[in-house]
């Protein structure tokens, strides 16, 4: 039966109480027996027939349509991971997406149960802080909200995780579905502007309606295309001259302002907007522009003028 590990005589005789339990239907009483062996066993320091115990009666509570007492032994199970310092590896990522898939998506347990496998993943994985979470894991529940149609939630989780193949895909799934054709470009451009170049081609490939190949159709695709070049380039000239010819487009979205301005800050050097100006990005562009230009040579602001000349911005 699932849930049952050989344990020594004391536990042997709650396993068996356990086990008898399930089959009579009596659920809770099994809940109680689980949480009595968790302690037993953690005590002892015997993490892995835990884990294992842990998960197996996690997904029978579940099986049995127990969500909380199922949500409380996944929770327990990453308790165990914590206290024994294991590190991230592929089954448990794998028994962790189980667990949480079985939880309804409005318990609060689900939260609580993602929230403690995320502080577990860094605490064990240091290099994985700067994503509050391994990537792993992260892709894990991504695709879980994914399958949910939780698409706000998924690309939270996606972009902290290395999976932009699936992250395209779902781009493209909810443009299709939900959006309109005129919004192909501004679909992309809205979510994905700071994103590298995988995403891009990855959501170029996948969609039905775009060539793989810029030009584009789309203002905004094409926007998208050139800021990438002008951010492997790091000219402030070329990221001022962009914004300015597609300002029409950007428009179209006022969240794109923050964005640039953002952008500008990391990739150009451009100072963060001061106070309440109403500059904003363009003012931000204009006195950054007067700053480097001073610094640079007439040749370097034409050369920089015509790579991104107008023909090839259309």
């Amino acid at each position: 039966m699932a849930g049952i590990v050989r344990a020594g005589p004391g536990a042997e005789r709650v396993l068996q109480k356990l086990k008898k339990s399930i089959e009579d239907g009596n659920y809770y009483e099994a809940h109680q027996m689980y949480r009595t062996l968790y302690f037993r066993y953690m005590g002892q320091e015997r993490y892995e027939p835990l884990l294992k115990l842990l998960y197996d009666g996690a997904m029978l509570l579940f099986q049995h349509q127990q969500h909380s007492s199922g949500a409380d032994l996944a929770k327990l199970y990453v308790e165990v991971l914590q206290k024994a310092k294991l590190n991230v590896q592929k089954d448990i990522i794998n028994n962790l997406a189980d667990m949480m898939s079985k939880i309804p998506s409005s318990a609060p347990e689900r939260q609580a149960f993602l929230m403690a496998a995320l502080s577990w993943s860094q605490n064990e994985n240091p290099e994985s802080k700067k994503f509050e979470g391994h990537p792993q894991l992260h892709q894990m529940v991504a695709n879980i909200y994914w399958r949910e149609t939780n698409y706000h939630m998924a690309r939270y989780h996606f972009i902290r995780s290395d999976d932009m193949d699936n992250l395209g895909s779902m781009l493209v799934e909810i443009q299709v579905d939900l959006g309109y054709p005129s919004e192909i470009d501004l679909f992309l451009s809205n979510r994905n502007l700071s994103f590298a170049n995988s995403l891009f081609d990855n959501y170029l490939e996948r969609h039905p309606l775009l060539d793989n190949e810029p030009p584009f159709n789309y203002p905004l695709l094409n926007f998208t295309w050139m800021l990438l070049l002008a951010i492997r380039s790091t000219k402030l000239s070329a990221f001022a001259i962009l914004c300015e010819y597609y300002q029409p487009s950007l428009k179209r979205d006022p969240s794109y302002k923050d964005y640039l301005d953002r952008i500008g800050q990391i990739y150009f050097g451009m100072p963060p907007p001061r106070g309440m100006s109403n500059q904003g990005m363009f003012g931000n562009l204009i006195q950054s522009l007067m700053g480097s230009l001073d610094g640079d040579s007439d040749s370097e602001d034409t050369t920089a003028r015509s790579n991104l000349h107008a023909s090839e911005l259309d």
